[in-house]
């Protein structure tokens, strides 16, 4: 069998009890080490699960899945996710793999942070499609996203950002050379994904445009969601480009028309309660 087990958000303690059992009777258990980080190091996952963990990053996963499913027809093997295996980030190769390979799997589900963004007051069924912010490089500025969290508050729907994460990256002149060096792993933080929709708003104006999204958009900024010591802060983009939320993992939401309990609940975590009452924010 093979298990795919959601961690949930915050540290070790935050996997099911089912998911727990899981992992204590399998033979080899991984952790997928790339779209996402606990708050705690896998040394402490180890001592609380009482399994040796295999790390998992994407070269493995992407290009060695076979070597993961090794076995797993006639032994238990686990691969576990933090959040949620099927929540921001989906594992559905491994388990195509898996069903063609005649091997049965189980997914044990936990909290992610598709659901988890609920803590700031903003109802879940008012949120459109989630996007991607990724790190800019000086020859490469997409701003695909843009249009997608512009659609999202045309129909007065809230915008979920995942913000980037580098880890285990090779520079260009490495990877071309063929060398195994990997470059300090990078976490977007909620100031530069604010930077850059900033800019974004710049470059559409200098082009004739009216973007929906505006300095003064009223947006909330996440960090450790389901941790000791998670952060939000809500208040105008502008505000959001210099907001301390401290180390990550970060993401960024873009309100769209507002409940008036959800501006309520917004307020709890104003940076500046002027914001609000100087914002064209919507409420319906």
């Amino acid at each position: 069998m093979l298990y795919l087990v959601g961690l949930g958000l915050g540290d070790a303690e935050d996997i099911t009890v089912k998911g727990l059992e899981a992992v204590r009777r399998c033979r080899r258990v991984y952790l997928e080490a790339y779209t996402s980080v606990l708050t705690v190091g896998k040394e402490a996952l180890e001592e609380f699960y009482g399994k040796e963990l295999i790390l998992a990053d994407r070269e493995m996963v992407e290009q060695e899945a076979d070597s993961l499913l090794k076995e797993a027809d006639v032994c238990d093997v686990a691969f576990l996710v933090v959040g949620d295996p099927f929540g921001a980030t989906t594992h559905s190769d491994l388990v195509l793999r898996a069903v063609k390979l005649g091997i049965p799997y189980k997914v044990i589900h936990n909290a992610s942070i598709m659901n988890a963004v609920g803590c700031c007051g903003l109802q879940l069924y008012n949120f459109g499609e989630t996007v991607s912010i990724v790190f800019w490089t000086d020859t490469w500025k997409p701003e695909s996203f843009f249009d997608k969290i512009e659609k999202n508050r045309r129909n007065g729907m809230h915008t979920l950002c995942l913000l980037d994460i580098k880890v285990k990256e090779q520079s260009l002149e490495n990877l071309m050379k063929g060398r195994k060096i990997y470059e300090p792993p990078r976490y977007m933080s909620v100031n530069q994904a604010a930077e850059q929709l900033l800019a974004i708003i710049q470059n559409r104006r200098l082009q004739g445009e009216k973007p929906e999204i505006t300095e003064n958009t009223i947006c909330v900024g996440l960090a450790r969601v389901g941790a000791l010591d998670e952060k939000i802060a809500s208040g105008t983009l502008q505000q959001m480009s210099t907001v301390a939320l401290g180390a990550p993992l970060h993401s960024l939401i873009v309100t769209g028309t507002m409940h008036p309990l959800e501006l309520e609940m917004l307020k709890l975590f104003s940076v500046d309660n002027s914001s609000f009452e100087n914002s064209a924010c919507q409420m319906t």
